[in-house]
């Protein structure tokens, strides 16, 4: 069920008929029935394996939550005869009891998300070492069909299970709220990444049908399929042209082409998330937003705060601060710091736990080496600025630059953005060599093109209707900037339901009909979201 199909139209408006036609104590299970529809509407096969990360999931938590309330029954009823080693040597039992079920399920739906996404590249690496030695080479026979969404899942679900194992919250008794929490559709394919006591709260608590909210909802469901259908897959074909021939075209035509990317993969991702968001909106469930203007970033390490915020969080909670906060990481800063001074001492775990978590996105992004080197070259951008902070802060106070002067603000945004294309381009053009390929030849060909066919070939000049197409979808993103602006000062909505309703509904009416007329054919073109197949 695609999400930009005539289908799940009608499918949500199911939805939200049957919300909000139930007893609200009901409405949570409406969206567990809806969600698995919807994830049944992509294959029963797919379907087993998010079952058994739920199943899994849930059993996982309950049993070591049956161990805590024990443990706790337990001390409490023999607290005047238990010495302290017995205490301690029975809190010590059961605490490795409680991690050993924690682990392997860890690793069984870790491995699980291992098996589908990366057995194909491992054994490629295998072969190619295998290779090095004359050996013969283990062939690939199995094909595997990546479950919808499993990357989401997955970490969503390994995320509840973690905090249930170091106790921030109990384990839900509620199988099926458990299932919920794990397929609820608008995120599952591709997130929010939620944690389960905020979400838990939003999915569970009842609503009645507001005019704020559905409104509101509304208006940003048709803003995010104009994103997603006038921008995203205006530009999709175009993109790839150019990455499919950047040999051929000049530097300045191949630059181009990179930076309608970065606007087709945010109104891509964005748009999805607009979508999603207005859904949920529209029921009175929050979700947790995954875009904060990130394109206005001042830095590599700022746009990834803003860029996919549920992600960033879920790798710097459960793994950089696991890896920051190990008795390892402690005993190596100590050491660091008493050798080199105190600001080494700090960089270098950091400096560390940021290789790991980097290399994990760019993995997570995808299973290739292209994806690795991205992964890392962002890292290393980031490592960079930590380890010259004290650099930086010296020669602006050198050259008096002042942080809130709009020239420097607007110099570092325009550097963020335009490290930031080079960057996302890399592991898209095709295989590692393309990427680098790309950089080459925006950096070495320098014959300059004289007329627009010529600048930019991917668009089809001679036909009226694609030059429309292109100049709608270079309008909207220039509306897309101007509403990153005003939302720094206000959200948008609140300043667009400040103007008469007659021209909120003309400009909803006349979204909607622009939607339908070059939209649905840039997308039957274009095809689905590019972060549904991570």
């Amino acid at each position: 069920m695609a999400i930009t199909s005539l289908s799940f139209i009608l499918f949500i408006i199911a939805v939200f008929i049957a919300y909000f036609a139930v007893p609200k104590r009901f409405q949570w299970i409406v969206l567990l029935v809806t969600s698995t529809v919807f994830y049944l509407s992509y294959g029963i096969k797919s379907a087993l394996y998010i079952f058994v990360t739920a199943s899994t999931i849930y059993g996982a938590t309950r049993w070591m939550q049956s161990i805590t309330d024990n443990q706790k029954k337990y001390l409490k009823e023999n607290k005047a005869t238990l010495s302290k080693e017995e205490k301690s040597a029975y809190k010590d039992k059961n605490k490795k009891a409680r991690k050993r079920i924690m682990v392997l399920t860890l690793l069984l739906n870790v491995g699980i998300l291992c098996v589908f996404k990366y057995f194909h590249f491992a054994l490629e690496q295998v072969n190619a070492v295998i290779g090095l030695f004359g050996g013969n080479q283990i062939s690939d026979v199995y094909k595997f069909i990546v479950p919808l969404g499993i990357s989401f899942y997955t970490f969503q679900s390994v995320g509840y299970l973690v905090d249930v194992y170091f106790e921030y919250y109990s384990a839900e008794k509620n199988y099926f709220k458990v299932l919920l929490f794990v397929t609820f559709f608008p995120q599952m394919t591709q997130g929010p990444i939620s944690d389960f006591e905020k979400l838990s709260k939003e999915l569970f608590t009842e609503y009645t049908l507001d005019y704020k909210n559905y409104s509101w909802g509304l208006q940003r469901m048709v803003w995010g399929f104009a994103k997603k259908m006038l921008i995203a897959d205006t530009l999709a074909p175009m993109v790839k042209d150019v990455f499919t021939n950047y040999s051929q075209y000049t530097g300045i035509t191949t630059l181009i082409g990179a930076f309608l990317y970065s606007i087709q993969i945010y109104a891509d991702f964005s748009g999805y998330m607009d979508i999603m968001c207005g859904i949920c909106e529209v029921m009175g469930i929050k979700l947790t937003e995954n875009f904060d203007r990130p394109y206005f970033s001042k830095s590599i390490a700022e746009y990834w705060r803003r860029w996919h915020i549920s992600l960033g969080d879920w790798f710097k909670k459960y793994i950089y601060y696991t890896i920051g906060m190990s008795n390892w990481s402690r005993k190596l800063a100590t050491k660091t710091k008493d050798k080199f001074g105190k600001h080494l001492g700090n960089t270098v775990p950091a400096t560390v736990a940021l290789i790991v978590v980097w290399t994990a996105t760019g993995l997570w992004h995808g299973a290739t080496w292209a994806y690795i080197a991205w992964g890392l070259v962002n890292g290393l951008f980031i490592i960079f600025s930590l380890w010259m902070e004290p650099v930086y802060a010296g020669a602006k106070s050198k050259l008096k630059i002042n942080d809130n002067n709009w020239a420097w603000q607007a110099f570092q945004i325009l550097r963020t953005f335009i490290l930031v294309t080079f960057i996302k381009v890399l592991p898209e053009v095709g295989t590692l060599s393309d990427g680098i390929g790309l950089w080459r030849q925006v950096f070495t060909n320098h014959v300059i093109p004289h007329t627009k066919m010529e600048l930019m070939p991917y668009v089809n000049w001679k036909h009226n209707v694609d030059i429309l197409a292109f100049l709608l979808a270079m309008f909207f993103t220039f509306l897309q900037f101007c509403a990153s602006v005003i939302q720094n000062k206000q959200p948008v909505r609140a300043y667009f339901n400040k103007l008469p309703q007659v021209v909120r509904v003309f400009i909803i009416a006349v979204l909607v009909v622009l939607i339908a007329s070059f939209g649905v054919q840039a997308t039957w073109d274009a095809g689905g979201f590019m972060y549904a197949n991570y």
